[in-house]
């Protein structure tokens, strides 16, 4: 089973991204966190394998929760309507895995969960 914790401050799309996780196979989602120290108590209480990543939360950002956990982080799939060059290097630099464009990439974000689980569950 892919444990999956989901940071996302978007009701609407929490809900969006929590009906396409439930149609993958083996994938379950932990929790749903909007906010930054929620994500980081989150990702460190519970045995998570990938996390969903908003850069642009209610409270805090993304990147607090990248640099809180450090080495310590699960995959991460960033899901972010800020894609400009700045934040995916950035990104990068801390060690995230995907980075996808909430308007772009939104359909591929099945195909990578389950590409996630087939690599760690192999």
């Amino acid at each position: 089973m892919l444990r999956v914790l989901l940071v996302e401050d978007s009701v609407i799309l929490a809900d969006r991204i929590r009906e396409v996780l439930g149609q993958i196979q083996d994938v379950e989602l932990v929790s749903v966190v909007t906010d930054e120290s929620s994500a980081i108590a989150a990702a460190r209480a519970s045995s998570i394998d990938v996390m969903i990543l908003d850069l642009q939360l209610r409270k805090g950002t993304g990147f607090g929760v990248l640099s809180a956990l450090g080495a310590e982080r699960p995959i991460t799939v960033v899901l972010t309507n800020y894609a400009i060059p700045a934040y995916r290097k950035r990104a990068e630099e801390l060690g995230v895995e995907y980075f996808l464009n909430k308007s772009l990439d939104y359909d591929r974000l099945p195909d990578v969960i389950r590409t996630l689980g087939q690599r760690l569950h192999s």
